[in-house]
């Protein structure tokens, strides 16, 4: 099945959605797919990272019919109560919700753990208990570690860098343990370095893209840890969307009680992005083409290289990525642009509800 099979069948056949993190980056662009697809859509967010005017983008982009398919809970995924409730009648969870950021679990480890591993417990009893047919979550990158291989294979993975790729590892086999005691069916998506718009980039923990966006259309610093050598695999919206509605779709049941990667399968240095993020700035700010960078010491935690084999998720789900990173990043300079224009007010950006 390919993504436009799984549309069509969704269409024909309206299902009723969990998404967990619905405020969020990730989890705002998956609840408009949703919509746009006349699905019937709960979202659960305790707005600590997600934020209420990506909820109010949504609404301004989908029709009034669909919006009223949504509803929105807000409530805490370290609540089991509220995982419970938010969960009922629901045939599909995508659960997005977790504390991202390699140096927030650094800093944090504790808050780290009761959100990414005791919220996804919860939501995973909750979901076993309701009968949910299908739960898809969000794993990451950060679970190959040290391993130095490339590109970046599921069946290997090395030794975690952060707290927060404990809890991602955490997560995989926790989910693997329902699947086997309990016959849950669980899909687990190894995001890499997810891009695209409703990005935050404010806070300490912005991610690189739009925080460097804000940067050079604000004539401020950008700032590259390491020799700029460093690659990632980023990966436009759209892709992980795509994966996660063929996750949900599949009907082959070899697909089932397995992870992904979710990626391009192409690797950027940071060089390349900032002189990628340069050039859609420069056309609207002219003055952005001499900017250059400054380099500081490389992050703990962080990785050298990264870059994905997407093959399994191609062969089994019918993945197939529709942007490069370039293409990426043309749609989201639409975004940061609009929000980050001379003059433009983005104080909501710091609006957390």
């Amino acid at each position: 099945m390919d993504i436009k099979d799984c549309e069509t069948e969704l269409k024909a056949n309206p299902r009723t959605w969990l998404i967990t993190g619905v405020a969020g980056f990730i989890g705002s662009n998956l609840l408009e797919r949703l919509l746009r697809l006349d699905q019937n859509v709960i979202g659960l967010d305790n707005l600590s990272t997600g934020h209420r005017h990506n909820l109010d983008a949504v609404r301004a982009l989908v029709a009034l019919a669909q919006w009223e398919r949504f509803r929105f809970v807000e409530g805490d995924i370290r609540n089991l109560t509220a995982c419970q409730t938010a969960v009922e009648g629901v045939d599909y969870v995508l659960h997005q919700a977790a504390m991202g950021s390699v140096p927030r679990s650094l800093l944090d480890p504790i808050a780290t753990h009761e959100h990414n591993i005791s919220g996804f417990l919860n939501m995973l009893v909750a979901a076993r208990d309701a009968r949910v047919r299908r739960f898809v979550y969000a794993s990451s990158s950060s679970v190959y570690g040290d391993h130095p291989g490339l590109p970046k294979v599921e069946a290997e993975i090395g030794h975690p860098l952060s707290p927060y790729a404990v809890t991602k590892q955490v997560n995989e086999l926790y989910a693997a343990v329902f699947a086997r005691c309990y016959g849950m069916q669980v899909i687990g998506l190894r995001y890499f370095n997810i891009f695209g718009p409703r990005q935050d980039p404010e806070g300490a923990y912005a991610a690189v893209i739009p925080l460097w966006f804000k940067a050079l259309l604000r004539n401020d610093p950008v700032y590259i840890y390491g020799d700029g050598e460093t690659s990632r695999d980023f990966c436009f919206v759209d892709n992980a969307i795509q994966a996660n509605l063929l996750a949900a779709c599949t009907s082959d049941a070899g697909a089932v009680g397995q992870v992904y990667n979710v990626a391009v399968g192409d690797r950027t240095t940071l060089l390349q992005l900032f002189r990628l993020i340069r050039a859609e700035v420069t056309g609207h700010l002219p003055a952005a083409q001499n900017a250059e960078p400054e380099f500081r010491d490389f992050r703990p935690g962080d990785i050298r290289h990264s870059l994905a084999d997407i093959s399994k998720a191609r062969n089994l789900l019918g993945y197939q990525p529709t942007h490069t990173v370039s293409e990426g990043i043309k749609l989201a300079a639409d975004y940061y642009l609009s929000l980050f224009s001379a003059g433009g007010d983005d104080s909501h950006q710091t609006v957390n509800g």
